[in-house]
């Protein structure tokens, strides 16, 4: 049971290093990448389907009891971040085989993509909140690399806005670490989940934690810190933009829910907080979309905005909210990533990311127009399509908490994520291409020649997308049954403490 615990850590670390060792041959680095991604799948949906049946796995590296060991827990939510990592990192390699690839970039992309995947996949399943720090950096070193990766000068101007601003929230974070340690002796969460319980803690340790949820906001990209997020998300390479759109702020996200509701799981001012942070990240996100000319950028304010639906359900702190919260993250990982992948084989067969250069695409590729359409909807909550029951959700629990205001800034940002969406439909697929239908060179639409593999990740996306939304219930039963154990921590704390032998 420890080897499985471990896994999502120990499979994306040793095809990292295979990468490197066969990096002269670029299949045998992509078939090894490829395989490494579905093997950390694999194992992800082994643990949600051990989760599933209510179990807590906890494991102390070397024996160590906490707090001095390195504490490893999963449950149902880290178990099913793990296999949706491990679903969008098989999705991303395979998008970046849809044409041939510089060997150079090759030999680089995929070790650092596994590296990437070994930093989140830590963040998910760590309990401890020093290891918690370790992952971040790991995932932060790994992201860096790939923001510049391929080089230019637009890309090298987005990667320093999101290096400063990180760095920014990792100095932050270790300061409140340090801080934490200081006043409470243990960095273990469970330990600390049961003196903040017991009220054993002095406000120093509350005030570090203040710092350390601010530290996490930057990470997720909450209003006012959000604007690192669209300076430079838009200027990565395809498949990275879309790897980082639909993982990088969730593991903020993941850390403030995990850290709430385990230190402060009873409604108070930090949920107050939370929720007018959420509706202003809601709103502005959206407005921030409207006045985008390029459909990179217009996604990457939509992440901003999206984000916010998923910090309302953590500060409505009911157990419906905080399922709404659950859903919300599993389905918009696949429609985010999906729709930074279809954004950037639109812009390959127009020739441009703005939208006054584009057009054309209905016509020509309509399969292209069909797998738009469906994360599209979904993102503006379009039923019966996955985003429709996550906003249905986290309104509902609005509702039924009386939080009128936040039920309404929830649907009027859905509506203006619709109009968002129909933006890029009318520019970039039913007006004609400015440049006409000519072929590659001619200025106008270019061949679809060498996206097979593209098209075959966007597909399987845009299916899980339906089928989420079709297979709802399960889904939300799943859901549900992660909000009560994150609204009722004492299983996750007793896990940890069997685990150590406390």
């Amino acid at each position: 049971m420890n080897a499985l615990i471990v896994s999502p850590l120990l499979i994306p670390l040793a095809t990292l290093v295979a990468t490197l060792l066969v990096r002269r041959s670029p299949r045998a680095v992509r078939t090894i990448s490829l395989a490494g991604a579905l093997a950390l799948t694999a194992a992800g949906l082994v643990l949600v389907g051990l989760a599933a049946q209510g179990q807590i796995l906890a494991s102390q590296a070397g024996g160590w009891a906490a707090p001095y060991g390195i504490t490893l827990v999963v449950d149902r939510l880290s178990a099913a971040m793990v296999a949706i990592t491990g679903i969008v990192g098989a999705a991303t390699i395979v998008f970046a085989m849809a044409r041939d690839e510089d060997p150079a970039r090759c030999r680089d992309f995929h070790p650092l993509v596994h590296g990437l995947l070994v930093g989140v996949c830590g963040a998910f399943i760590t309990g401890d909140v020093f290891n918690l720090y370790v992952w971040f950096e790991v995932l932060l070193v790994g992201s860096f690399a790939l923001l510049v990766l391929g080089g230019g000068k637009r890309r090298l101007s987005g990667t320093v806005v999101y290096v400063v601003l990180n760095l920014v929230a990792t100095m932050m974070f270790l300061l409140a670490a340090g801080m934490l340690y200081g006043a409470s002796g243990s960095l273990n969460m469970a330990l600390l989940a049961q003196a903040f319980a017991a009220d054993e803690v002095p406000a120093t340790a509350h005030a570090a934690v203040v710092l350390m949820l601010t530290a996490f906001s930057i990470k997720a990209a909450l209003f006012p810190v959000f604007g690192w997020l669209p300076a430079s998300y838009h200027v990565a390479w395809t498949p990275v933009s879309a790897l980082f759109a639909g993982l990088l702020t969730k593991v903020g996200v993941y850390a403030l829910i995990r850290l709430v509701t385990l230190f402060w799981p009873d409604a108070g001012i930090a949920h107050e907080v939370l929720l007018w942070v959420a509706c202003a990240t809601m709103l502005i996100g959206v407005l921030g979309a409207a006045a985008q000319v390029e459909v990179r950028r217009i996604l990457s304010f939509h992440i901003v905005s999206q984000v916010g639906y998923m910090i309302l359900g953590l500060a409505i702190a009911t157990p419906l909210a905080l399922a709404g919260a659950v859903f919300y993250l599993i389905h918009h990982i696949v429609v985010k990533a999906n729709l930074f992948f279809l954004g950037g084989i639109a812009a390959r067969l127009t020739g441009s990311e703005r939208l006054a250069a584009m057009g054309g695409l209905y016509a020509r590729a309509p399969w292209l127009a069909l797998l738009f359409a469906i994360p599209a909807l979904s993102l503006a909550g379009i039923p019966p399509l996955s985003g429709f029951w996550a906003k249905f959700v986290l309104v509902k629990a609005s509702l039924d908490a009386s939080a009128w205001i936040a039920a309404a800034v929830a649907l009027v940002t859905g509506i203006f994520t619709l109009l968002s969406m129909s933006k890029i439909w009318n520019e970039a697929f039913l007006k004609p291409h400015p440049g006409g239908a000519g072929g590659e060179g001619g200025g106008g639409l270019r061949s679809a020649d060498g996206l097979q593999p593209a098209l075959w990740a966007v597909g399987t996306l845009a299916a899980m997308t339906v089928a989420i939304g079709l297979a709802a219930g399960p889904v939300m039963d799943y859901a549900v049954a992660a909000a009560e154990q994150l609204a009722a921590p004492a299983a996750y704390i007793d896990a940890v403490v069997r685990a150590g032998g406390n």
